[in-house]
């Protein structure tokens, strides 16, 4: 699945940004810089702890040699230790409410959350054990940032456990820490993470939808209109996942500039894909559609494609030269203000993402890709003549 925004296929994985905002990240660093240091210097023996750090940032911040995948991630995982050893010298030696503090904590933190990328199954246990230090600290931001740590780290481990029920507890942290201040982008997006993985989840889709529904009119009343359009796609998403047994509106604009008219739909069995030209997987789905669609159209089966595309004449080519038979609605907005208003009040994260409508116009499955189509269309047709 290609996501129609950045999201982590894992609460942790990808998630240094987001913890640790005032930290600077390997993601920052330049990547295969030809004549780049293939070596960490060690730590100097004799410094303060703020040399320390700024030592480490130096490092860290080093441009990646080129080289094999294998030579690179030793590498990366050189500089994690590094700047985890800089902050365990460093925090003992300063005070709680001292600024270097706060820099040598988001290291610590940093560095085990590196190590936990690159597979150091110690590194989450660590991480969440320090991070639970933190969350009374003297500097709310540092707090906060804990808090967040805390709720990944703890989070992760239901994962890991395959039990993502007990979410609960979790959950309600994640609720009070954006209902302290929904302005606080970082947490939001916490939430986001927490709700998008959930959904995917065996046992979470309940869980996940009460992250939705307790945060989308929070995030919706915010100022900051960021944090509205987050809690706008927290209730799309909500509406979305309780289509099933449910009706579906389908509007939009026809490639020929008409308005769309659902009641054309009427009594047909409608395949709904949100999809999109520069997405692999949802291209790779088009056999198949094209296959149960030449099978039973005649018998009142329809196909409507949302498209995301920006780029109108690449879409415009691409139904040309594969001779796509089905409606394909698409909207200036995507290009304009980068998505079609149907994808937003549904909360589409991630495309493909298909939705089998009944004849009755109420939602019969969103789980019918591959071989999951023609199974329930055989089952819907299986009276059809």
């Amino acid at each position: 699945m290609r996501m129609v925004r950045r999201f982590p296929p894992l609460l942790l994985a990808g998630a240094v940004a987001l913890a640790l905002p005032a930290v600077l990240s390997a993601q920052d660093a330049p990547v295969a810089a030809p004549g780049a240091a293939t070596e960490v210097p060690p730590l100097p023996e004799k410094a303060e702890p703020a040399e320390l750090i700024e030592f480490a940032k130096k490092v860290l911040s080093q441009p990646m040699p080129q080289g094999p995948r294998d030579t690179m991630m030793k590498l990366f995982q050189k500089r994690a230790a590094l700047a985890l050893e800089a902050a365990e010298r460093a925090l003992p030696a300063v005070k709680p409410a001292d600024a270097v503090f706060e820099d040598a904590a988001r290291m610590k933190m940093q560095a085990l959350m590196m190590l936990a990328q690159l597979g150091d199954r110690t590194a989450p246990p660590r991480l969440g054990e320090f991070a639970a230090t933190l969350v009374d600290s003297p500097s709310k931001t540092l707090a906060r940032e804990a808090r967040r740590m805390t709720i990944l780290t703890d989070m992760q481990g239901l994962f890991t456990a395959g039990d993502a029920t007990k979410a609960g507890p979790i959950v309600d942290r994640i609720v009070a820490l954006v209902e302290e201040d929904p302005t606080d982008g970082d947490t939001a997006n916490l939430a986001m993470q927490t709700a998008t993985v959930l959904e995917r989840f065996p046992g979470g889709g309940d869980v996940s939808r009460s992250i939705y529904r307790r945060l989308a009119p929070v995030l919706e009343g915010s100022d900051d209109e960021r944090t509205k359009a987050l809690g706008a796609m927290f209730a799309g998403t909500l509406r979305r996942l309780d289509l099933p047994g449910n009706e579906m509106e389908i509007s939009g604009t026809n490639m020929d500039g008409t308005p769309f008219d659902q009641k054309q739909l009427a009594g047909k069995v409608v395949l709904v894909d949100f999809w999109a030209t520069w997405c692999g997987p949802c291209i790779a789905e088009i056999p198949n559609v094209r296959e149960q669609y030449e099978k039973y159209h005649d018998k009142g089966f329809e196909v409507v494609g949302i498209s995301l595309d920006e780029d109108r004449g690449a879409l415009e080519s691409f139904i040309t030269d594969q001779k796509i038979p089905w409606i394909i609605l698409h909207e200036q907005s995507v290009a304009e203000r980068g998505g079609h208003p149907l994808a937003a009040k549904y909360g589409i994260t991630g495309i493909p993402t298909v939705i089998l409508v009944g004849r009755d116009g109420k939602v019969v499955s969103m789980d019918v890709r591959g071989e999951k189509l023609g199974a329930q269309l055989d089952k819907l047709f299986k009276d059809a003549k």
